[in-house]
């Protein structure tokens, strides 16, 4: 077979910061997926990319050649309409947890593909398989068959669904591009797109434990991210949301199940419970869908709950089993009397982290129980000797660099100091 192009070439025209052409994109992509283009030529590719740039129009190809290159999930025979959201992953996020299932509750159908977590943030799949029999690896016809049933699923997604974009990422890891915002937004919007929801909800975080750390990028992605989605028929709208401070009181795994279950209770920290429902009302909304519920009632009535009940127990989880705990811990005290003026997000990730909660390659096993409990929040009034933090790990050798990480991540002043709004803007 006579290829069209050379791969020299097509990267040679980004590096010279010229628009790739839609069969350039096409064609490099398709190349790449047959090892025509070897792996150290995306490299470049990814890099020029990240130098010079994709207008809209070339991010959309690139978007559209990592949908072509696997397959497209189709929900039509629902009887509902679909909705999904995706979160750029901050420290203390469980949001996904209670969301799908407060949404479902409401009437609209959530197909939730999740990942597991890299870095400092923690993934969706790593909280939820620390609840006994939970699987995370589903059928196409069992992923049906729990939405059906259910009202929303939350799984990992198929090796199929944007292949391209599997293998593309893992080398960007490794070569500095991961932050490329073309090369982001088409990352997150062609697993999405691919997916096959009728409206999609971005939750792009801003911040020192976000991967956005202004709301001039933050704002940037989501605009293109927007433009992605809308061009491809799914409507799509992005909250800018905090996260100089971590969300809720607890970072870890099964911590974070157990504090989502709380806000399915009708409990739980505000910042979580607020995040839940304003994002709840946004899906509801983009889906087309007359709500039959509002989603602050579904969490005080305790149908969120039967819908979590349902979907948790549907993939193999007991419900009632407790959830695993850490074998040690180890408590932070205040030093002083004053009040909470700061709480770094970062910093408590660090220390989840360090605490086995996370991981640094993909390879590496998370603790189900590790990670950080916070008892005040930003503002609080604070007594000397008071508990601030508890540290959970397997592992006692652990708690020194987390302590470490944590010391230099909050502060306890004199003066009090308010909370920042957790919604920095809306963009549609």
């Amino acid at each position: 077979m006579t290829e069209p192009f050379a791969p020299s070439e097509v990267i040679a025209a980004k590096r010279d910061k010229q628009e790739l052409s839609d069969n350039q994109i096409d064609w490099f992509i398709d190349a790449y997926m047959r090892n025509v283009v070897a792996e150290e030529q995306m490299s470049a590719m990814a890099m020029a990319i990240l130098l010079n740039g994709m207008n809209r129009r070339e991010i959309v190809r690139w978007t559209n050649a990592y949908i072509n290159s696997g397959d497209r999930m189709d929900w039509s025979q629902l009887d509902r309409p679909t909705a999904d959201k995706h979160s750029t992953g901050g420290v203390g996020d469980k949001i996904t947890l209670p969301l799908a299932p407060v949404v479902a509750a409401c009437g609209v159908s959530v197909p939730q593909l999740s990942g597991r977590g890299l870095g400092h943030t923690g993934g969706t799949l790593d909280k939820l398989e620390s609840i006994p029999g939970w699987r995370a690896k589903l059928t196409n016809e069992e992923m049906f068959t729990v939405l059906k049933e259910c009202g929303a699923v939350i799984c990992a997604a198929s090796e199929h669904l944007a292949p391209a974009d599997r293998r593309i990422y893992a080398l960007r890891d490794v070569t500095a591009t991961v932050e490329s915002i073309p090369l982001i937004s088409a990352s997150i919007m062609s697993k999405k797109i691919a997916e096959g929801t009728h409206a999609l909800v971005l939750d792009v975080k801003v911040g020192t434990g976000a991967f956005m750390k202004t709301v001039e990028q933050a704002r940037e992605l989501a605009t293109t991210m927007v433009a992605i989605g809308n061009d491809a028929g799914v409507t799509t709208r992005t909250l800018l949301t905090n996260m100089d401070i971590p969300l809720g009181r607890t970072a870890g795994n099964a911590l974070e199940v157990r504090e989502s279950l709380e806000v399915l209770a009708g409990g739980g920290p505000a910042d979580v419970v607020e995040l839940t429902v304003t994002l709840a009302r946004e899906m509801l909304d983009a889906s087309g869908a007359k709500a039959t519920a509002d989603p602050a009632d579904v969490l005080k009535n305790g149908k969120a709950m039967d819908v979590w009940n349902a979907m948790i127990a549907a993939q193999g989880g007991d419900v009632n089993a407790a959830l695993p705990t850490a074998r040690f811990s180890h408590d932070v005290v205040a030093d002083n009397d004053g009040y909470l003026t700061r709480l770094d997000a970062l910093s408590v990730g660090v220390a989840s982290w360090r605490l086995g909660a996370g991981r640094a390659r993909k390879e590496d096993i998370v603790q189900a129980g590790a990670g950080v409990e916070w008892h005040v929040d930003l503002g609080d009034r604070v007594a000397k000797g008071q508990k601030l933090f508890t540290l959970h790990s397997d592992e006692e050798a652990r708690f020194e660099l987390a302590v470490e990480s944590l010391a230099t991540g909050f502060e306890v002043g004199s003066t009090p100091v308010e909370r920042p709004a957790l919604i920095i803007d809306r963009i549609v």
